[in-house]
């Protein structure tokens, strides 16, 4: 019986890959406000049928299993719905950073193979001209943004895609197939392309969760850009794995980010030092009008011991860690994998500043 029972189970019900993880979210927490960017807000029984119809839309549109389909675009409510719904239609997304040339856009295009491009209205030019440049691009999905725009023509429309009523082609999807190529910067060579399969990624959010303490009760605001796998793939992804609520903004200033940290009550943020600095030297600062804050993290740079000293006295509520676990300079102390308190981090901080390689 049991064999028999175990034979009827479709592989999709113990399958691990990044859109399963949004639809299990989906099926415990469905009217729980998932996703909130800009006028768009979605719960995730919302979120996740949405997804399905976009892929649905991308199957229509010609994009089948393991394409390559690259994404240049600002963070926006399109952008997350993309990136699960190329993973629920088996395609392998390329995001690409949106700073820089249309060369070395059109270098990574080619690189990866790249067919269709997703975009957005205010990144579109871009995009087009990079396309040109000896690629293999053939069309392009245009993406909403958190502020209002207007569709490019001779796009294909996200609210048209995410409106596809056709049945979704039922996708021949494992755990080790790839979901994303993650490009180096290029600074000392030539952009190399790292693919990451969904098994990779899936893995890399239980560790986030675990040692960046990532939950449920967390109402999340997302900054930094998307394309980059520290928001992408440290936060975002495993905040719609634990069914926290996310905020997403494309605009990392104090003037946007303040004033939102506050309305929405965000327990949990990311972001560079220079942003936290920028925040503290604002003259919208009330460290009483963030109480909620719970969460602060930081990567891409060590965080000056001072910065921590002030951040422990204007924020003690708010435990800070980083995500930085390796600089090229030095090897970070055991414990900077774990978010600890601000006061305990100036002690870590200033460790790591004195610590011999090989600690």
């Amino acid at each position: 019986m049991t064999a028999t029972m175990s034979t009827a189970i479709h592989p999709a019900v113990r399958r691990q890959t990044i859109a399963d993880a949004l639809r299990r979210t989906a099926i415990r927490l469905p009217t729980k406000t998932g996703i909130v960017c800009g006028s768009t807000t979605w719960t995730y029984a919302e979120f996740d049928a949405l997804v399905t119809r976009l892929a649905s839309g991308l199957a229509r549109i010609g994009i089948a299993e393991g394409d390559k389909v690259a994404v240049l675009a600002r963070n926006s409510h399109g952008f997350a719905a993309l990136r699960f719904a190329l993973a629920r239609r088996g395609a392998v997304m390329v995001p690409i950073n949106f700073m820089l040339k249309a060369e070395e856009v059109a270098y990574i295009l080619r690189h990866a193979g790249a067919v269709t491009l997703a975009t957005d209205s205010g990144l579109a030019e871009l995009a087009q001209a990079a396309s040109k440049l000896d690629t293999k691009v053939e069309q392009f999905i245009w993406l909403p943004s958190e502020d209002p725009s207007q569709p490019v023509p001779g796009m294909h429309n996200f609210d048209t895609l995410a409106v596809c009523s056709d049945a979704l082609p039922d996708v021949q999807l494992g755990s080790y197939d790839v979901a994303q190529i993650v490009y180096t910067s290029g600074t000392e060579s030539s952009p190399k392309g790292a693919q990451l399969t969904h098994d990779a990624v899936m893995w890399q959010y239980v560790s986030c969760v675990i040692d960046a303490e990532i939950a449920e009760a967390d109402v999340a605001l997302h900054a930094l850009p998307l394309y980059h796998c520290a928001q992408l793939d440290v936060f975002f992804g495993p905040a719609i794995y634990m069914g926290s609520t996310n905020v997403i903004t494309s605009k990392p200033t104090p003037d946007n980010l303040l004033p939102m940290l506050e309305k929405f009550g965000i327990t949990s943020f990311f972001a560079p030092p220079t942003v936290w600095i920028a925040l503290l030297r604002s003259p919208l600062m009330d460290a009483g009008k963030l109480a909620q804050l719970a969460k602060g993290y930081y990567g891409a740079s060590i965080m000056p011991v001072e910065v921590l000293k002030e951040l422990a006295s204007r924020l003690p509520k708010c435990g800070c860690g980083t995500c930085m676990a390796k600089p090229k300079s030095r090897p970070w102390p055991p414990c900077s994998a774990q978010r600890i308190s601000c006061a305990n981090w100036v002690h870590a901080a200033r460790r790591c500043a004195t610590s011999k390689p090989g600690w």
